[in-house]
């Protein structure tokens, strides 16, 4: 990576040419708005059929699924036409699974969303073999999670938070539970801090034998309710409750239950893990005796996985890990079971690594090792005893893809260097790659593993390339700024196209700066920062300490202090950068969304004047108001770290505010609540801090739909103008 001398203060390393391109035309706040830069990923889902050799996908008409060949890319079979099923009562669809067999397929119609993960949707059964489909379900109503059995011929799914079966066979209908109620009881599903923190919805497990379904209960019964106001477009406003734990409140209980296919007999299996556990996965192994049910403790820093019999109840321990932190949960998703072990990716030397374990749970291999990490699991072929990965051992900017033999013989398989992430087929015969690097859209290949060929390109952007050479913009150049604590971030920077050194330019920095994130990496992005680039405001983008591909240490070292270190890091990053030349140390600003919308309050409390302005975006202001799940995995709990949680509120550091604000907040937001923003604003008043805010009715965590991201953007654009370029 080549350095630029600069000194100790920054050095530049450059991915990608330095020079501006040469088109004439002006970018425009709206084509940013509307997505005219945004790259095209729409290949479809490729799903492979058992044997490695085929997948099958959507058309682009959303009316047909279709059978192709990897290799070829040609299709070879045609498995479900909308206009000649028999029976069939919709024109076009939005998803679909596939039994191995083929011969059961589930189709999905008029998807609703309820959080960020889960949705409702009208389901149907296709019987390919007889042409013909039909509702999963006798009675009218949408339904979430279908869940096809193993053997192709059941489907379990969960209505008005009730699990029910429907056998294709006997075309008959079964509730599996009666006791679902809204914010009381779920069956099957995941209440809204699963979903959000686990990055689950369902919460079902078929027996490899298809006898056996195990499910996860919910009881939300003692949950705090959070009513939340919606607006909408009556005379008379309503309110929406949900069930939503804040940190040191009480959680939902969790219970697992078996149900047996044959008898309809339900079990109760007990779970070790006493009154106050998380239950964020359960999966069966290869084996139908073995259910892997995985729990966390509060703290999150102590995982077990047991191994229970669905049928005796009787659970063993294969698996914990403890940690003086806490446990990333992310990695609980990627544990994945073979006949002869289990993958499990830990932390335990520092850096992210996978493990291979024996099916009783002994520790058979360290299967990658190094002062990197793991970023993906990507599957491990038996046959030749091959593990897959994606790893940020060339640098935490990039993204690479490997393979480990069983000779532990480590090969690359992705070519240029950038953002790689690959998906293979389930024989391992062929990958497909993504690839991108800052200033190059991504291209899609399909490859071959053996030899590491590519055998076609699925997308290549070209339009987006043509599009791009059309104006002129500077591309993003990859730096390094030394702090004053002594610390190296990564970071990005985006000049004006006309840049003059001898000129003094206002710089405005974003971040998110979350726990385990990356903003800084070599991967294409076109986005505001060259609208403003182009109106002559330098964006720069530091990923401090606590974000990812660094180590555990790096990661973790913000634990129980959740926003200091990160805010610290974006105004001594801002100081350094200061120092350059062509840098207007009094015209500088940060801004970010969610939690680098609270970075940037942060900042702007401690940062001592150091940003003349700032703007957040759905900002936490106040860890005791998140949810359980999130916050106390950083931070405990407030009862437990009252000072912590006190030294990181933006509402108690309100009267050390300094610099322009424009606070930002959609009233409907599920996940941070306008709550937060509405007590900070107060906390503001009283300390006599002047300040702007934009509310958006009835937006959520995104505020979009309509015209509200360009209207958003147009008054962030404005907000800067007026007061960084005065």
């Amino acid at each position: 990576m080549k350095k630029l001398g600069l000194g100790t203060l920054l050095s530049i390393a450059l991915i990608g040419g330095l020079h501006a391109q040469n088109g004439n035309k002006q970018v425009q706040l709206k084509e940013i708005t509307d997505g005219k830069f945004r790259q095209s990923t729409n290949i479809g889902e490729m799903r492979s059929t058992p044997d490695g050799e085929y997948y099958t996908a959507m058309n682009k008409e959303r009316d047909m699924v279709i059978k192709y060949a990897y290799r070829t890319g040609k299709p070879v079979d045609t498995l479900f036409i909308a206009g000649k099923a028999r029976e069939c009562t919709f024109d076009k669809f939005d998803g679909y699974s596939i039994s191995d067999d083929g011969n059961h397929l589930l189709i999905w119609t008029e998807s609703e969303p309820i959080y960020r993960r889960s949705s409702l949707a009208n389901v149907y059964h296709y019987d390919a073999r007889r042409n013909y489909v039909k509702p999963v379900s006798d009675t009218p109503g949408k339904v979430m999670v279908p869940t096809l059995s193993p053997d192709g011929r059941m489907v379990a799914f969960v209505k008005n938070n009730n699990i029910w079966l429907r056998k294709f066979d006997f075309d008959t209908e079964i509730q599996v539970t009666k006791d679902g109620e809204m914010n009381k009881i779920l069956n099957g599903i995941a209440d809204w801090v699963y979903e959000e923190e686990f990055s689950v919805t369902n919460m079902m497990a078929w027996s490899p034998d298809s006898e056996i379904l195990a499910y996860v209960r919910t009881d939300e019964t003692e949950v705090p309710e959070f009513s939340m106001q919606m607006y909408g477009n009556t005379l008379y406003p309503g309110y929406y409750n949900f069930k939503y734990p804040k940190a040191g409140e009480k959680n939902a209980t969790v219970s697992v239950h078996t149900y047996d296919v044959m008898t309809r007999d339900t079990k109760n299996l007990e779970i070790p893990g006493g009154p106050d556990f998380y239950i964020p996965r359960i999966t069966f192994t290869t084996n139908s005796d073995q259910l892997a049910v995985m729990t966390l403790n509060r703290h999150q820093n102590d995982f077990k996985m047991y191994f229970v019999n669905p049928k005796s109840g009787v659970a063993r321990q294969v698996l914990r890990d403890n940690n003086k932190a806490y446990v990333d949960s992310e990695w609980l998703n990627e544990i994945e079971f073979y006949k002869t072990g289990f993958i499990y990716v830990s932390e335990q030397d520092g850096y992210a690594h996978i493990y291979f374990y024996s099916p009783t749970g002994v520790l058979q291999s360290q299967v990658t090792k190094g002062n990197w990490d793991v970023t993906r699991f990507l599957g491990y072929d038996e046959t030749t005893k091959t593990f897959y990965f994606e790893s940020a051992e060339e640098s935490a900017l990039r993204r690479a893809v490997y393979k480990v033999d069983a000779k532990g013989q480590k090969t690359k398989l992705s070519g240029a260097a950038g953002t790689n992430n690959a998906t293979f087929s389930a024989n391992f015969a062929y990958y497909v790659n993504q690839y991108s690097n800052a200033n190059t859209p991504v291209v899609i290949t399909v490859n071959e593993t053996k030899g590491n060929k590519v055998l076609r390109t699925l997308q290549d952007n070209a339009a987006l390339n043509a599009t791009l050479a059309g104006y002129r913009y500077a591309p993003k150049e990859f730096i390094t700024v030394n702090t004053a604590s002594g610390n190296e971030l990564n970071a990005w920077m985006v000049k004006p196209v006309d840049f003059d050194p001898n000129k003094k330019y206002p710089v405005l920095m974003f971040q998110y700066s979350g726990p385990n994130s990356q903003q800084v990496l070599d991967r294409y992005g076109f986005d505001w920062e060259h609208y403003l680039a182009d109106n002559g405001i330098i964006t720069v983008c530091v990923d401090g300490r606590g974000t990812g591909a660094r180590g555990e240490a790096f990661r973790k070292s913000t634990y129980q202090r959740m926003g200091v270190l990160e805010s610290k890091d974006q105004v001594e990053a801002a100081q350094a950068l200061a120092k350059l030349p062509y840098v207007d140390k009094d015209n500088m600003a940060i801004w970010g969304w969610s939690f680098g919308g609270y970075n940037t309050l942060m900042a702007l409390s401690t940062g001592n004047g150091t940003f003349k302005a700032g703007i957040a975006v759905a900002p936490p202001t106040d860890w005791r108001y998140y949810d359980t799940v999130y916050t106390e995995r950083f931070m405990r709990t407030p009862q437990e770290n009252a000072a912590g949680y006190d030294a990181t509120s933006p509402i108690k550091l309100a009267d050390q505010l300094q610099g322009n604000l424009l606070l930002i907040h959609g009233t409907a937001d599920d996940n941070v609540h306008f709550h937060q923003s509405m007590d900070y604003a107060e906390a503001l008043v009283q300390a006599g801090k002047q300040f702007d805010m934009q509310i958006y009715k009835d937006r959520n965590h995104g505020i979009s739909g309509g015209n509200t991201r360009n209207h958003l953007y147009t008054r962030m654009s404005n907000f800067l103008f007026d007061n960084l370029k005065k």
